[in-house]
Formats: C-alpha cells, structure tokens, sequence
C-alpha cells in the first residue's frame, strides 16, 4: 500500500513540477531537459504525466502551444528587426569614419 501512495505522490510532485515550467513558458521537452537535469526526473516519467495533463486539459493546452508559436515568432522579428538596426547602425558608423578621414 506505501508503494502505491508514494507513486501517486511521485507522480503529483512532477505534475506540480511541470506546472511550473509551464509558467515559465516550456514546452514539453524543455520541460522535460530540465526535470531531468534539475530534479532528476526520467524524462519518460514527465512525458507521460505531460501527456496525461493534455489529454485532461485539451482547450488550455491547445491555446498554449499556439501562443507560444505565436510569442516565438514576435521574437524571432524583433531579433531580426534589432540585428538589421545594429547592422545599419555599424554601416552608418563606417561611412562616418570614411567621412573623417578625408
């Protein structure tokens, strides 16, 4: 019988756990990656609860994973808006140099 309710403990301690990486905006093999490295959960373990935690939350789940897409994809533009600002920023900084030495 203690088997059976340390299992279910085991297995409420890693639901909590993936509670909180979804806090921090993981998905589920960075959720994984990280149990696995921080808590030394196996990553078998978590897969299996996360899928469990889908299966019993398919709406809020659905509305993460596409705000997620969604909020990796705003950064990846504000990356490439802020990589073309610094490249035009250091041509402009150049051509001001070439400027100078004239």
């Amino acid at each position: 019988m203690g088997d059976s309710s340390s299992s279910a403990s085991y297995i409420r301690m890693v639901h909590h756990m993936i509670e909180k990486c979804i806090c921090f905006n993981l998905n589920k093999e960075e959720c994984m990656d990280a149990l696995e490295k921080h808590a030394n959960v196996n990553p078998v373990v978590t897969a299996t609860v996360w899928k469990e935690l889908e299966k019993e939350n398919k709406e809020f789940f659905e509305t993460y994973n596409k705000e997620r897409e969604e909020r990796n994809i705003i950064e990846a533009e504000t990356m490439e808006r802020i990589q073309k600002m610094l490249s035009e920023a250091a041509a402009s900084k150049s051509s001001d140099d070439d400027d100078d030495d004239g």
